[in-house]
């Protein structure tokens, strides 16, 4: 019994995967196809999670048309504190300006 060409094969294969609608790879390449067939996990998974309740920033966003004047106790105690720990020295670092020097790694 005489082996079949493999261009004879190859020629069959990709008129299977024209009928069955499936991507013609002859080289076994991994293409991710198995992945991207499977369905999104994403609005399921927001779904699962019960929706934020507003916040004073998403508040403040959505009545900026009106300019209410609101206040955000926890932004004004985040920047009391960090005047405290700054007017201390012991702060971030500022940060580097312009560009790298060379010679330099």
């Amino acid at each position: 019994m005489a082996a079949v060409p493999r261009a004879r094969l190859l020629n069959l294969m990709k008129v299977q995967c024209e009928i069955f609608s499936t991507t013609y790879n002859p080289d076994g390449i991994r293409m991710g196809n198995k992945i991207l067939r499977q369905r999104l996990k994403g609005p399921s998974l927001a779904k699962y999670y019960p929706p934020r309740g507003p916040t004073v920033n998403t508040l403040e966003r959505a009545f900026k048309h009106l300019h209410l004047e609101t206040i955000n106790e926890e932004e004004e105690d985040r920047l009391e504190h960090l005047a405290g720990v700054k007017s201390r020295g012991k702060g971030a670092p500022k940060k580097k300006k312009g560009p790298p020097k060379p010679g330099k790694k």
